[in-house]
This record gives structure tokens, C-alpha cells and sequence, in this order.
């Protein structure tokens, strides 16, 4: 019975955009004690439900949150189909009809959008996508298209939570990262947000007029301050060349003697990482301070550190 009522409850909250705990208390015949308990079992399974405290409070889930492809087998689905379509032919039911031509739309919009423009094609997906990225991109597009303010739960780089309200302008791809320039209520200006550090995402029902903005408003050059990069030499085998001239580009990477070598600025941040991805293809020539510290991480790495 308990699961049962968990599972209504967590329909009943995809349904709609808020309720209260008394609400779903006096439907599934619960006290809101028992509400509030079942609630923090659905967040342990990790289902995005948020609770707000207060007069105006209320229990709602993200926007962006979707139950797995697999709640339905290919087989339940075909049947509840083929169910509903011969119920609605009897019955002559147009809500029946306009069901079952949302459960379908729903299938078709589950499979990961490639989005074209013109002669240009962009996957917004990113590796290790189950989905969740896609609909933050979806739910991002549409706020954009549609001027919609949205809460979103945001992690910094630091590992810092945030809860912010944003005006979301326009969506960035910069270095394969994708990035939603917004006017961000909390700090009363315009910030850059990485889409993928957006735990959760709601829209709050309002809707925000565009400010004029130029084309050089909009921070796309990302530049790092000196103190954050180094001037790099690095030597590259030629196992690895491909990969190194995609992360380099083709031009940074010359012939000398025997060997391959770039000389090039780069950010601090990640660095190290970034050079032991290529598993010992790519050596770091000068500065003498980075080869130690990839020496160092490499190390630790080997003795399980």
C-alpha cells in the first residue's frame, strides 16, 4: 500500500505544478506527517522534489525531471496503446483520443533531439547522457524562446548549492560546453551559467520582458587572467596526434626533428588532468613546475593515493 501511495504521489506531482502536503494528504487519506516522510523517501531515490516552507509553499518536482524510459516496456507501452485507441473508437471519447495522441508525441519526443540550422548541425547532448542534460537544454530553449523566469539549483565549480531565479537571454556552445547567459535575480545582473552544473530547473509561471543588449555585452571570450595560464611546451607522439590536435587545434603542432612539439598558452585549471588523459603520449617540456606536478599526480595515481 505504501509504495502504491508513493507511486500515485509522485504522478500526481509530474500533473501538476505545486501542491501542498495537505492536499496530497486528504487525497491519498495520509496524515502530513506520513506526506512528508514518503516525500523524503521519493528524494533519497533521487527524484528532484522540491519542498517550500511558508504561506505560498508548496511541493512540487523540477521541470527538467522525467520518469526513465524503462518505467514502460516496449510491450506495456504497445498494449496501453492498442487499449486506449480501441476504447476511444468505442466510446467515441475525444479525451481519450487527445491522450493517446500525448502518450505517443511523448515517445517520439523521448528520443534525443539533434537540433538543424541551415548547414549547421549541433547535438546538444554530452557523454555519459541519460537524458537529463537533453531536458535541461529543452527546458533552457524553450525559457529563451518563450521569455519564462526559471528557478534553477545550481552548483558551482566549488561544489557550492545556489537557488536563483533567472531571466535566461540566449544559449552559448563554447569549447563543446554549453552555457545559458541569464539576468540572475539574486545578484541584480547578468550572469553565465553552465548548463550542466544546473541540478534542477522550474519555471515559476512568469514571464520577463528582454532588455536591449549588444552583441559585445554577451562575455563569449572567456579569457582566463595571466596569473591562471602558462606558456606550455609540450612534446606529443604521433599514437596521440589526432587527439592532440583536436585539444590543441592543427596549426599549434610542428615537426621538430624527430619529435612533435607545441609551444602554447594554456589554462592552469585542469591542466595537469587534461595531460594525463593521453597516458604518458604527451610529455611536458617547460615549464619545469608543470612536468613535476603531472610527476606528482601520476605517482599518486599508481599507489592508489
Amino acid at each position: 500500500m505504501k509504495y502504491q501511495t508513493l507511486i500515485k504521489m509522485l504522478m500526481t506531482l509530474l500533473a501538476k505544478r505545486k501542491v501542498t502536503a495537505q492536499q496530497l494528504a486528504d487525497r491519498y487519506e495520509v496524515s502530513v506527517r506520513t506526506i512528508y516522510r514518503y516525500i523524503e523517501e521519493l528524494i533519497d531515490a533521487d527524484i528532484p522534489i522540491d519542498v517550500e516552507r511558508g504561506r505560498y509553499g508548496g511541493i512540487s518536482v523540477s521541470d527538467t525531471f522525467r520518469l526513465p524510459a524503462g518505467y514502460f516496456t516496449r510491450e506495456e507501452y504497445s498494449s496501453a496503446c492498442a487499449a486506449l485507441r480501441a476504447w476511444a473508437a468505442q466510446v467515441n471519447d475525444g479525451a481519450a483520443v487527445s491522450a493517446l495522441d500525448k502518450i505517443e508525441r511523448q515517445s517520439k519526443a523521448d528520443k534525443r533531439d539533434i537540433s538543424v540550422c541551415g548547414n549547421i548541425i549541433v547535438d546538444g547532448g554530452v557523454w555519459g547522457d541519460t537524458g537529463s542534460f537533453t531536458d535541461k537544454m529543452k527546458a533552457c530553449e524553450r525559457a529563451v524562446n518563450e521569455c519564462a523566469c526559471v528557478q534553477i539549483d545550481y552548483i558551482s565549480r566549488s561544489g557550492e548549492h545556489s537557488r536563483r531565479v533567472i531571466d535566461p537571454y540566449v544559449l552559448i556552445l563554447k569549447r563543446n560546453v554549453w552555457y545559458v547567459y541569464a539576468f540572475c535575480h539574486t545578484k541584480q545582473s547578468f550572469r553565465t551559467f553552465k548548463v550542466g552544473r544546473i541540478k534542477t530547473l522550474k519555471f515559476t509561471g512568469g514571464n520577463f520582458v528582454k532588455q536591449p543588449i549588444e552583441r559585445t555585452d554577451i562575455p563569449l571570450d572567456f579569457t582566463y587572467s595571466s596569473d591562471k595560464t602558462a606558456e606550455v611546451t609540450l612534446e606529443i607522439e604521433r599514437a596521440a596526434l589526432a587527439d592532440a590536435e583536436e585539444w590543441l587545434g592543427v596549426d599549434a603542432i610542428e615537426p621538430r626533428g624527430n619529435a612533435l612539439v607545441c609551444v602554447v598558452t594554456l589554462p592552469m585549471d585542469g591542466l595537469v588532468n587534461k595531460i594525463l588523459s593521453f597516458g604518458g603520449a604527451v610529455k611536458v617540456l617547460a615549464p619545469q613546475a608543470i612536468a613535476d606536478e603531472v610527476k606528482k599526480t601520476a605517482l599518486h595515481i599508481a599507489n592508489g593515493v
